[in-house]
């Protein structure tokens, strides 16, 4: 699989079956995997990514087989070692995020979202899309992540704060704007499987496209604003809520 990483021309991520950001439509996307419109864009310089935090989800198996007839490079990445998935795709990325005790997949998710960006950075080298020195700069970006999870973990007595000032509300609105939206898809999924609230995720960009109708002061808002480059969008959006 080493010798094709740089005649891959198009990359299909189609299959998660676990939390993920398309954790919402997880079942129509195995569908989709075996219409032919997806398949007729594959073939030896197409790269398919499987996601599965136990690489045995039946339906994603049921598709990657569907998709190998076509003869693509596959790619898993799976935090069960030794898994069926793992075995039948051409390569495989282990997680190691040990196993998930919570109902809710946290770690395993996390593990997953640095497993895909440190192929996205390898692939874009390799393409020459970005040099070592910004490769560099990233991973120690990434490098950063645990450092940064401990603060919010000690801020443990203001989420609960705020855990109390919203446990009356039935109804939660999550917000977010490019890679942020996943984020939010899996910010109200979570919320949804722990505590038994009912959430919805929208991207920032659609909240005028229904979402802002239910919008009062009986439905809280979740806003996903890191300064990126959509920073100022989101902060509009979040004028926009303040003035309903």
């Amino acid at each position: 699989m080493e010798d094709n990483k740089k005649n891959v021309v198009v990359i299909l991520l189609i299959l998660i079956f676990s939390t993920s950001f398309c954790s919402h439509t997880s079942g129509e996307q195995a569908n989709e995997a075996k219409s032919e419109e997806n398949l007729i864009i594959l073939d030896k310089k197409a790269l398919v990514i499987v996601i599965s935090q136990s690489g045995e989800t039946a339906d994603s198996l049921a598709a990657l087989r569907i998709i190998k007839e076509k003869k693509p490079l596959t790619l898993s990445i799976c935090n069960a070692v030794n898994s069926s998935i793992a075995r039948e795709t051409d390569g495989v990325l282990y997680t190691h995020a040990g196993p998930e005790i919570g109902v809710a997949a946290t770690k395993t998710y996390s593990a997953q979202m640095v497993a895909l960006a440190l192929l996205a950075m390898h692939l874009a080298q390799i393409k020459g899309r970005i040099d070592e020195k910004a490769s560099l700069a990233l991973i120690e970006e990434l490098g950063r992540i645990p450092h940064k999870m401990e603060i919010i973990l000690n801020q443990a007595k203001s989420i609960e704060d705020l855990a109390s000032k919203f446990v009356s509300f039935s109804h939660f609105l999550y917000l977010g704007r490019g890679v942020s939206f996943p984020v939010a898809l899996e910010g109200a999924l979570k919320l949804k499987e722990i505590s038994y609230i009912h959430a919805e995720a929208y991207p920032g960009g659609e909240m005028k496209h229904g979402p802002i109708a239910l919008i009062d002061k009986n439905m809280p808002t979740m806003a996903i604003v890191p300064r990126d480059r959509v920073y100022e969008k989101m902060l509009s959006n979040i004028s926009e809520i303040k003035a309903r």
